[in-house]
C-alpha cells in the first residue's frame, strides 16, 4: 500500500490536504473560484457539445445538397445501362477482345 502512494496513507493524504490549501490560496488571490472552475467546466462541456451538433448538421445540409444532383445522375446512369444491356442481352463489357493471329 505505501509503494502505491508514495509513504503511509495517513502522511499522503495530509500532505495532500496542505498542499491542497496553499494552491487554494495561491488560486484565490488571483481572483478564482471553485464555482467559477465549475461553471467553466460545464460551459466548455456545453460547447463541445453543441459544436458536435452543428457540425453534424453542417454535414448534412452538404449532404442533402450534393444528394439532389448525385443520386438522380447515379439513377439515370443506372437505368440508361440497364436499358442498354437488356437490348442486346450483353453489355458492352461482356465483348471478348479481337485475338491476335486468328
Amino acid at each position: 500500500m505505501k509503494d502505491f502512494f508514495g509513504g503511509s496513507p495517513g502522511s499522503v493524504l495530509i500532505r495532500l490536504a496542505v498542499i491542497s490549501i496553499i494552491v487554494g490560496v495561491v488560486l484565490s488571490t488571483i481572483g478564482l473560484d471553485p464555482y467559477d472552475i465549475i461553471h467553466s467546466i460545464r460551459l466548455l462541456v456545453r460547447r463541445i457539445y453543441e459544436m458536435g451538433f452543428d457540425a453534424v448538421e453542417w454535414v448534412f445540409r452538404y449532404f442533402v445538397l450534393g444528394a439532389v444532383i448525385v443520386f438522380p445522375i447515379w439513377l439515370i446512369g443506372r437505368l440508361v445501362a440497364a436499358t442498354g444491356r437488356g437490348r442486346s442481352g450483353k453489355s458492352d463489357t461482356d465483348e471478348q477482345p479481337p485475338v491476335a493471329g486468328r
